[in-house]
């Protein structure tokens, strides 16, 4: 969105009142759709100003449209895992690689363990068993943390209020 601010500092200077071009109105549907992509604009919103751009005659209608967008990158939004949502699912986001390791090691002991006789990595079957159910096992144990660690942010929000015609059942164990 660079770009947007050499048009807002052409308004700025008193172009607001001259008409514009197509290549202005496409400069600002861009900056719109960027801002979508990023967003700060709705669907219904990108719609309505892009119909808007489309339409205006001067510079002070396009800058209206994009006043209320800031210039420049905005910073990269982060996936909702990782952005507090929640120990469980922290929990949850933590313990995925372990279920991936389990699951290489059951594939390795499939391939290692043939019915057709003794192969010359058969010894390696035992190892990989044991892989698999301590990555396993660790998963569970994470996830559980991630369970604990939930009731007791759940606990430490307070009790919550009686209800009239409630009576006893307005606090949380």
């Amino acid at each position: 969105m660079p770009v947007l601010a050499g048009f807002q500092e052409h308004t700025a200077a008193g172009g607001d009142r001259l008409r514009v071009g197509h290549a202005d109105r496409d400069q600002v549907v861009e900056a719109l759709k960027d801002a979508f992509v990023q967003g700060q604009l709705t669907r219904d919103e990108l719609d309505m100003r892009v119909s808007q751009a489309l339409a205006a005659r001067t510079g002070a209608e396009l800058a209206a449209l994009t006043a209320d967008i800031p210039v420049g990158p905005t910073p990269p939004v982060l996936p909702r895992v990782f952005t507090g949502r929640g120990p469980l699912a922290r929990a949850a986001a933590v313990s995925s690689p372990c279920l991936a390791i389990a699951s290489a090691a059951l594939w390795v002991v499939g391939h290692l363990d043939h019915p057709l006789g003794p192969g010359p990595y058969r010894s390696w079957v035992p190892l990989c068993l044991l892989v698999a159910i301590a990555t396993v096992v660790a998963a569970l144990f994470i996830l559980g943390y991630g369970v604990g660690a939930a009731i007791e942010q759940r606990r430490s929000r307070g009790a919550r209020p009686a209800l009239p015609g409630d009576p006893g059942l307005g606090f949380m164990p």
